[in-house]
């Protein structure tokens, strides 16, 4: 990836103003594909703030381009995790619009995201769940270190669980 790229892309907080663009997104194939039986409820999210979770918006030279969610998934309320364990985070990405994958900004938000979570020194592990179909998502996330641990069902879908722990990230 050109090291501009990285430079030139941040992650900045999710505001009520986002609303419209992410619904928008949301409405993308690419994101429907990642998420297919399960559509976010943006006025609940952005009205509800909590401190188990943090969302961004991914800019590239101060265009949004992608959307970043990391939770605690152990504080969680939905459960949607299960019993977790405190000391793990879980992230949620996609790029929003189709004509900017390709680009290399996935890695480089995931990366943004990940050192996110290490910050807090009690985090030892980053969870992910790409659909079990996902071949691509499976590769990404390999890519950047994360380990298969499982198939789960999660909500209405089967995905594939993936892990990083923090000694493999600062490596």
């Amino acid at each position: 990836m050109d090291v501009s790229v990285k430079r030139r892309l941040r992650l900045r907080p999710v505001t009520w103003s986002d609303k419209s663009l992410l619904e928008h997104w949301d409405s993308q194939p690419q994101v429907i594909a990642a998420n297919p039986n399960e559509r976010w409820n943006w006025q609940a999210e952005l009205g509800h703030p909590t401190d188990w979770c943090r969302q961004y918006i991914a800019e590239h030279d101060g265009h949004p381009i992608g959307f970043v969610q990391i939770i605690d998934p152990a504080r969680e309320e939905s459960g949607f995790w299960g019993e977790a364990v405190p000391g793990l985070r879980a992230i949620d990405i996609w790029i929003g619009e189709p004509d900017q994958l390709g680009k290399g900004y996935g890695t480089t938000m995931m990366q943004l995201a990940l050192a996110h979570c290490f910050a807090v020194a009690e985090v030892n592990a980053v969870l992910v769940d790409p659909l079990a179909d996902n071949r691509r998502a499976h590769r990404f996330y390999e890519r950047l270190g994360f380990h298969f641990l499982e198939q789960r069902r999660m909500g209405g879908d089967i995905c594939w669980i993936y892990r990083l722990e923090r000694h493999e990230w600062l490596g």
